[in-house]
């Protein structure tokens, strides 16, 4: 008789790949899935092993671990690496290093950058590369598999700092060989920050120069789509049956993809989702489009040609996805805000600008420039401040703290940025709910947090972070999926195990089939749902009652373990 670790029995498995849910048990042994056992009129090869434990999950869901596809958690796995806020959601794999800002390489004005953010976290490690920096997070240990991205913003910083000026050559070679040791260290792919200094002095020759190191060393396909299929919904069937992961289609997998917080989410929408689409053109790579959006109520109509010009790219063989997270607000650094100009020089130029008195004078004329409405001010809440000082605001908006302190808007903003040294986080509320469905529909489109992994107390428990860092994952599955009928759930969840991990390279993982690793999420399809809010966003969701993580509970009965047996995915390894 054979003996496994763990028996999953009766439960209805979500595979991953899009096919109709079926009846299994499911055995797992040390860190992979043994067999796949469908329930049939014969006897059950259940019946002829032994396991040490076993899990009844009748009436339950049985799916492959989520894949945040945009997370931020470089530094607080470092400081707590328990990443409670995503385990409880069902995730067990993080892609890091979005937005242009990575682990790695810090060199020079990038390391000199981050002093502050690891000071506040209380990291004392220091490290210049990726492997350095691997090394610390595996002898930590953490909850979840981390793989990442390299930050664009961290190698241009390494090379030239945070000046805003063009690469000469000397500088974009040694660009290349920074991202060239990234990828060969287990980066997956570039990404960039195209609205955060450095990565907003960048023209987009520079990043095609960049995006060609990808092509070139790890990259086996061109121009390919993504999916043997339209875009939209609207295009096919409800019912229709998703491409498998078998069939290896073309785009779908390989290493080498570039993603992207494009320059413009609003204003310039379309202009950077053309810019985007050329640098994929160009250098011959996939491209991602990161936390796709229309923000701000005059760009709200913009939807449709977006997502025309997303659908051209791919008739034009363009390997093009994107990414979202299921709320109309945002949430990204306070000093966003501010005119670009005043970013040069790093956050020492940036604060000397601010407290200079004619400089302010012009920040603030500029601001009121573009947003003269008082309502705008109404829409921005402070998330999380770093002194105690400030920590009433946290929850407030600028409008309401502005009312308060009997000053306007615009003045409070400069103050906090000051007096916290920039570290200010704040949500935008600045979405329309019928976009961001439309966006979530996409075949193309998967689901990440764009969240730092925090846990329920300790050094990551600060602030009234966005909810979307504890919810995301049964929110889309609750609200967007069970409850609005948006897709299918076996739809929903190839969105967030198998496309992801074959987008990203992620080999063995976001399915359910033998030899693949037991990263598995088991939860009532009935229950669950997101609990976590903008005032008390620190709150576990409901209906997720087991997380797997290379065959280890990680959740266990609804009730988190501790355990670390995440590890540390690399490409080509």
């Amino acid at each position: 008789m054979n003996k496994i670790d763990m028996l999953i029995e009766d439960g209805t498995v979500f595979d991953g790949t899009g096919s109709e849910p079926y009846e299994a048990d499911i055995g797992i042994s040390s860190d992979k899935i043994a067999f796949v056992n469908k329930k049939s009129g014969v006897r059950s090869r259940k019946s002829k092993v032994t396991a040490d434990r076993i899990i009844d999950a009748r009436n339950l869901a049985v799916a492959p671990g989520f894949i945040d596809t945009h997370s931020h958690s470089e530094f607080t796995l470092l400081a707590d690496p328990c990443a409670e806020g995503k385990v409880c959601q069902g995730i067990t794999t993080e892609i890091n290093g979005n937005c242009g800002l990575s682990a790695a390489p810090l060199y020079g004005e990038a390391s000199l950058q981050r002093e502050d953010d690891l000071k506040a976290l209380g990291i004392r490690e220091r490290w210049s590369t990726f492997n350095q920096y691997f090394h610390i997070l595996k002898k930590r240990g953490i909850a979840i598999n981390f793989a990442t991205l390299a930050g664009h913003g961290n190698i241009r910083a390494s090379a030239i700092g945070y000046e805003n000026k063009i690469p000469d050559e000397i500088a974009l070679r040694k660009m290349k060989t920074f991202l060239k040791k990234a990828i060969s260290e287990g980066a997956l792919g570039l990404s960039t920050g195209l609205i955060y200094p450095p990565g907003i002095y960048s023209k987009t020759e520079e990043l095609i120069e960049l995006c060609k190191v990808l092509s070139e060393s790890c990259n086996p396909y061109l121009y390919t789509s993504v999916l043997p299929r339209p875009l939209f919904n609207s295009h096919f069937s409800k019912g229709a049956r998703l491409p498998s992961v078998e069939q290896g289609h073309r785009g779908v997998g390989g290493f080498g993809i570039y993603t992207t917080h494009m320059r413009s989410e609003g204003d310039r929408l379309l202009e950077s989702i053309e810019e985007t689409i050329r640098i994929g053109m160009e250098a011959g790579i996939k491209i991602h489009i990161s936390h796709i959006k229309t923000s701000g109520r005059e760009n709200w109509n913009k939807i449709g040609r977006a997502l025309s010009l997303i659908e051209e790219a791919g008739k034009q063989g363009v390997s093009l996805t994107c990414d979202a997270y299921p709320y109309t607000s945002s949430s990204t650094d306070l000093d966003t805000v501010l005119p670009s100009w005043v970013y040069s020089g790093g956050r020492e130029g940036e604060l000397e600008r601010l407290k200079n008195t004619s400089l302010r004078e012009k920040i603030k004329k500029q601001i009121l420039a573009i947003h003269p409405a008082k309502d705008y001010w109404k829409k921005i809440s402070i998330s999380s401040v770093s002194s105690e000082k400030n920590r009433w605001m946290e929850g407030r908006s600028l409008y309401d703290i502005a009312s308060f302190q009997g000053k306007e808007p615009v003045d409070i903003l400069c103050d906090i940025l000051i007096e916290e040294r920039l570290m200010v986080s704040a949500i935008f509320a600045s979405m329309h709910e019928r976009n961001l469905k439309k966006f979530l529909s996409l075949p193309c489109c998967m689901i990440g947090t764009d969240s730092a992994a925090r846990s329920f107390s300790g050094p990551t428990y600060k602030g009234k972070p966005h909810p979307r860092g504890f919810g995301s994952f049964p929110r889309f599955l609750g609200k967007y999926v069970r409850g609005e009928g948006l897709i299918g759930m076996s739809e929903g969840i190839h969105k967030i195990t198998v496309l992801p991990a074959r987008r990203f390279g992620i080999h063995k993982r976001g399915i359910i089939k033998r030899g693949a690793y037991a990263d598995i999420v088991i939860f009532d399809y009935t229950k669950i749902i997101d609990k976590p809010t903008y005032k008390e966003p620190f709150t576990k969701s409901e209906g997720i009652y087991y997380v797997f993580v290379n065959g280890v509970p990680a959740l266990r009965d609804g009730q988190l373990t501790d355990s670390k047996s995440g590890r540390i995915l690399r490409h080509g390894r």
